[in-house]
């Protein structure tokens, strides 16, 4: 199972269901885990009996929201190991990020807008460690200003994260808020008002994640859904 890791404060249930939604589509069984301390998929994702701990299915996704490790999820659904081909795991501190060993996760993004609380209260999930984690920067700004980088990096220096040479940006606002909201008032994904920026946002996640697969295969799920 491939584990990648989705790290910082800053709320991102709906971008990794919507990269799982691409995910599924390409006929990969996914698990979402929000370990999050406020346990924002608990009120996005649909759920008939929600409980302390609880595993869920939305859009050919399964969403496990209240663990602290995947062995819990494992004992929950009564598996020695879990049968997923991809687990993105939602983490916002420092003590998840241990729990679900994300030092040796397959890939980790750091996900964050420029606000200070997203920022500093997302670098410290990362910690300071005695080894630097290899981290992908996926950036939400309005404006995409170098300033807004480099404030970053001098916030980061001192914390253990190694930055990978790419990044991904999505546009803070460019009306992908209003459908990202309408999405969860129809209980529903689809990206078909969603920004061209924010479509390209979710093509390069998600090649990344499986860059075996085409890009014009991606494309055209990204454009059907």
């Amino acid at each position: 199972m491939k584990k990648i890791g989705f790290i910082g404060a800053f709320e991102k249930t709906d971008l990794m269901l919507y990269v799982s939604r691409i995910l599924v589509e390409l006929q990969k069984k996914v698990l979402i885990v929000d370990s999050t301390i406020l346990g924002r998929a608990r009120y996005t994702v649909p759920s008939i009996s929600p409980s302390k701990c609880y595993v869920t299915e939305f859009e050919g996704i399964d969403v496990a929201i209240g663990f602290n490790r995947l062995e819990e999820i494992e004992e929950y659904l009564g598996e020695s190991e879990l049968q997923y081909d991809i687990a993105l795991l939602d983490v916002d501190s420092h003590e998840n990020l241990e729990k679900f060993n994300l030092e040796n996760a397959d890939k980790n993004y750091f996900v964050t807008a420029f606000d200070n609380y997203s920022l500093k209260k997302g670098l410290e999930a990362i910690g300071r460690m005695p080894n630097k984690i290899p981290m992908t920067k996926v950036l939400f700004s309005r404006d995409m200003l170098q300033e807004e980088e480099d404030y970053l990096n001098f916030l980061s220096f001192y914390y253990s994260v190694q930055w990978e040479g790419n990044k991904i940006y999505f546009p803070y606002d460019n009306g992908d808020s209003t459908v990202i909201i309408e999405n969860q008032r129809a209980a529903k994904i689809s990206f078909k008002n969603l920004s061209s920026e924010y479509k390209e946002g979710l093509l390069e996640l998600t090649e990344q994640i499986i860059p075996e697969t085409r890009e014009s295969e991606i494309k055209r799920i990204i454009k059907n859904i």
